[in-house]
């Protein structure tokens, strides 16, 4: 099969221009990921002539399906989430683990991958994260053993159904419009792939808890020390104002406006008084005592130049949390719908508008402890703060951040467990139940017409978290991933173009001949390779969008069956492990764990690579290649 490159058309490689530059954003993060939807979404619009996309069609993804469903899945997830329901279901497996690493391992992949098929995996992960932490420190283990596998087995067990993950859903829809040209193809049904996503969860599960945690090395220490972990010993110090310092009568912000200074008072000590927020417009006396995050050059400045003395500085973390009502240490997780996401200290106001001083960076597997205020956040970085214990509270229910251990206190509402797990059921049974079966044995022959959709499910599911006081009206609006939505809405329309314009098909057509020379099973392991390595470096469900297509396209050129092809593509956007940037969940653990970039390629590559060979051989045998 030959396939020449005078085939290409202008509206092709127009089409072609728009996704390379989507994928350069994707990968640079040069916008946020929303920004750089609405901006596809403009792109294909303006370019109608070439694109064929019109305005109707460019805003479409608004309306789609899927994105209305993710929409709903996020929201009833947030429901799970508030009840604690999750959250009490770690703590019984982590009283079952104990101190013996290997239960640990094993209840860590149990509690996330069976619930993830049923609640959004992203969600899980989120709630997981400060409980499997306790975890580990509590049983002397290093918690980057533990949090990498977490991630690993949220991802593993959204394969089992329809709604584990946004992609599923995504995926969904794409072969349900592309069902008109292609017979063979449909919506999944809720279970459709269950077989098969039960098969890659048990081979996962056992390379986690066989041959993965050997390879992840232990990045944080065991037992929980932040001073120890994130190396700032060097850069907290105690001075004192002496009499004679030209800084008496002065305020702190006076003192530290200089661009000079790569400093933040963190704690002031005046006769036998300790003063935590608002330090800015304090008045300096002799005898002061501040507690300050600063380097070393920066220190000696301020000794040269203010006059202060150097008295020491805290050497472990109780030094900085003796008494229980002393300011305390931990970590936030900034996930994608943050606020501060693009964001940095500065222009944040990050100490004001939270209460809480910012004494670390951990981004992309790298500390910063210098120079933090000029920083820009990403999503995935992780935040070493000092704050109030009413501050702590405060954090624990703020959407800009994942705790990376639970409050004491958590403010669940757990008498409403039993009605969250009875509407996801509900959303879940209703879809799944075969109505014309029903009405064959009850004889009821109206129940034959009833045909509930996973959209309608899912918005009823919504409502009845209100009606139920699972969920309270203000909180829907927080509990949805607004980037996630907007990226779908943004791609779906660039998943279009690539159809309309005959882009999908030239690139079929182009994987297509290299049946000349492999067998169709192969082509079918290329195009699950290829997705993988293509989520590895963009978003799961813009991969989804970009590939199905192409793979539908191929499948037809080589007369095979092109829902297998489907199922290839949909299943390797879901299980990208290689990096940290192919999935949130893996952004999610980045930080907490203390991983580098390598380790995602050292644990996820061999596994990405097993699941890649059981998976073709199991969509062979579920669904077969012939057409």
């Amino acid at each position: 099969m030959a396939v020449s490159v005078a085939s290409l058309t202008p509206d092709m490689l127009v089409v072609f221009g728009v996704v390379l530059l989507a994928l350069f954003l994707f990968i640079t993060e040069y916008f946020p990921i929303d920004v750089t939807a609405i901006l596809v979404m403009v792109l294909l619009m303006v370019l109608e002539p070439f694109t064929r996309i019109s305005v109707a069609e460019g805003i479409s993804g608004f309306s789609n399906n899927a994105t209305i469903t993710v929409l709903a899945m996020l929201i009833l997830s947030a429901g799970i989430t508030r009840t604690g329901a999750v959250q009490a279901l770690g703590k019984r497996l982590s009283a079952f683990a104990g101190d013996d690493p290997f239960r640990q391992l094993l209840a860590t992949v149990g509690v996330a991958g069976a619930p993830s098929g049923f609640i959004n995996n992203t969600p899980v992960v989120a709630m997981l994260v400060p409980i499997i932490s306790d975890v580990a420190h509590k049983g002397n283990t290093s918690p980057s053993k533990l949090l990498l596998p977490l991630s690993y087995a949220s991802m593993l067990g959204g394969m089992l159904t329809l709604i584990g993950t946004s992609t599923n859903i995504l995926a969904s829809d794409v072969a349900g419009r592309l069902s008109a040209e292609y017979p063979s193809l449909h919506e999944f049904s809720m279970f459709e792939f269950t077989g098969l996503g039960v098969v890659v969860l048990i081979v996962g599960s056992v390379y986690l808890l066989t041959i993965g945690h050997r390879l992840i090395p232990e990045r944080v220490p065991a037992q929980e020390d932040y001073i120890e972990e994130y190396e700032i010993e060097d850069y907290l110090s105690a001075v004192e104002v002496p009499e004679d310092s030209p800084v008496v009568g002065r305020t702190i912000a006076e003192v530290l406006k200089s661009e000079l200074y790569d400093a933040d008072v963190l704690q002031l000590t005046r006769d036998g008084e300790q003063y935590n927020e608002p330090l800015a417009r304090k008045t300096l006396r002799v005898g002061d005592r501040l507690q300050i995050r600063t380097g070393r050059a920066s220190l000696e400045r301020l000794m040269s130049d203010e006059g202060f003395n150097l008295v020491g500085g805290p050497r472990t973390e109780d030094d900085l949390h003796a008494a229980e009502d002393d300011p305390s240490l931990l970590e936030l997780v900034v996930p994608a719908r943050s606020a501060l996401v693009g964001e940095t200290l500065r222009t944040s106001s990050f100490r004001q508008r939270y209460d809480a001083n910012v004494l670390a960076f951990r981004s992309r597997g790298e500390v910063v402890r210098e120079q933090l205020e000029n920083i820009r956040i990403r999503a995935g970085d992780t935040l070493l703060i000092q704050a109030l214990p009413d501050s702590v509270e405060r954090l624990s229910d703020n959407p800009d951040f994942i705790l990376a251990h639970e409050p004491d206190e958590p403010n669940y509402r757990t008498g409403k467990i039993p009605h969250a797990i009875a509407i996801i059921i509900g959303v879940i049974g209703f879809v799944a139940v075969p109505w014309d079966a029903v009405a064959s044995i009850t004889g009821v022959a109206t129940l034959a017409a009833l045909d509930f959709n996973i959209v309608v499910t899912a918005l009823a599911g919504v409502v009845a978290m209100v009606v139920a006081g699972v969920l309270q009206p203000n909180e829907l609006y927080d509990s949805v991933d607004w980037d996630v939505i907007f990226l779908l809405a943004g791609v779906i329309p660039l998943g279009v173009a690539l159809e309309k314009t005959g882009g999908a098909a030239f690139l079929g057509d182009l994987v297509a001949a290299s049946s000349n020379v492999l067998p169709a099973i192969a082509v079918l392991w290329v195009f699950y390779i290829a997705t993988g390595v293509i989520t590895s470096i963009i978003s799961n469900n813009a991969s989804v969008v970009l590939m199905i297509p192409v793979a539908v396209e191929a499948a037809a050129a080589i007369q095979a069956n092109a829902f297998a092809f489907v199922m290839a593509v949909t299943f390797a956007a879901s299980t990208a492990f290689a990096t940290p940037v192919g999935y949130q969940t893996n952004l999610f653990v980045y930080g907490p764990g203390g991983y580098k970039f390598s380790d995602y390629i050292r644990v996820g590559a061999p596994l990405q690579l097993l699941l890649s060979v059981v998976t073709t051989l199991g969509i062979v045998f579920f669904w077969g290649l012939a057409p």
